[in-house]
């Protein structure tokens, strides 16, 4: 009986680690997502200038386009 109620308890204890831990991961997921969001914007914006920068560029200096 005794060896009963300690296999109920670890399974108890198992299970509720299995929870914290699921959250844990769900949690590091969600900032992961968020982060690759902001970074694929960034990206864009970075994309955005540079292309303007070479407009720029392309006027100053017509020779732009062979480099």
């Amino acid at each position: 009986m005794e060896n009963a109620g300690l296999i109920t308890w670890l399974t108890i204890i198992d299970t509720i680690c299995w929870g914290v831990c699921f959250w844990w991961m769900y949690t590091i997921s969600s900032k992961q997502k968020r982060l690759l969001k902001q970074l694929g914007e960034q990206a864009g914006r970075i994309e955005k200038l540079s292309r303007a920068e070479h407009d720029l560029i392309c006027e100053v200096h017509p020779q732009v386009e062979e480099i």
